[in-house]
């Protein structure tokens, strides 16, 4: 049988669960950041209720702080967790993403007399690169292929994200995976 934890390694661990209990949102210990409350956007048809500020999410950093509702962090949770991570399984794990745009009150794609974006309503996150253990950031832009990691990660952010646009969608996604929780009837629109 093993030996009881000495003190001193079991404090460390009491305190290392204290502090994400103190940073966790959403309900879960793998979300990590702070509630913001209601964000009330310029447009009326933007806005976030209960809104929440991400720092991490499943044990990765964010680039920058991230805002959006609690239904898009709990899918970017369960992204990272089947889809990410497992992609970059190997000896060069992942240890961050970068995000190249969270929560902004505009149209699609920035067009004038589009709907309003996802990106308006907190239900969206762009990702335009992984960060790697060794340091090394691989960037959609030049490193997806349409294969390896890249492509593993954004085929399996189809179901749980409602709409998944990277490379090849559309000339507004070749640098980044678009990933939003928008409701359709038809289901998941991934191309």
């Amino acid at each position: 049988r093993p030996g009881l934890r000495p003190p001193a390694v079991a404090q460390q661990a009491m305190a290392r669960r204290q502090r994400l209990r103190e940073g966790a949102v959403c309900g879960d210990l793998d979300i990590q950041g702070e509630e913001v409350g209601d964000v009330v956007g310029r447009i009326s048809a933007c806005g976030i209720d209960d809104a929440v500020r991400l720092d991490s999410v499943a044990g990765l950093g964010l680039t920058q702080k991230v805002l959006m509702n609690c239904r898009t962090a709990k899918a970017l949770k369960t992204w990272i967790d089947i889809g990410v991570k497992p992609a970059f399984g190997g000896d060069d794990r992942v240890v961050g993403l970068k995000v190249a745009a969270h929560y902004a009150c505009r149209t699609r794609n920035n067009q004038p007399g589009r709907r309003i974006s996802e990106h308006g309503k907190g239900n969206a996150i762009d990702i335009s690169g992984f960060v790697l253990e060794s340091g090394k950031l691989m960037t959609v832009l030049k490193d997806y292929t349409g294969k390896g990691p890249l492509r593993q990660a954004r085929r399996a952010a189809c179901g749980p994200f409602a709409t998944v646009l990277g490379p090849g969608s559309d000339r507004f996604h070749r640098d980044h995976f678009h990933l939003d929780t928008a409701n359709y009837r038809r289901g998941p629109y991934c191309k």
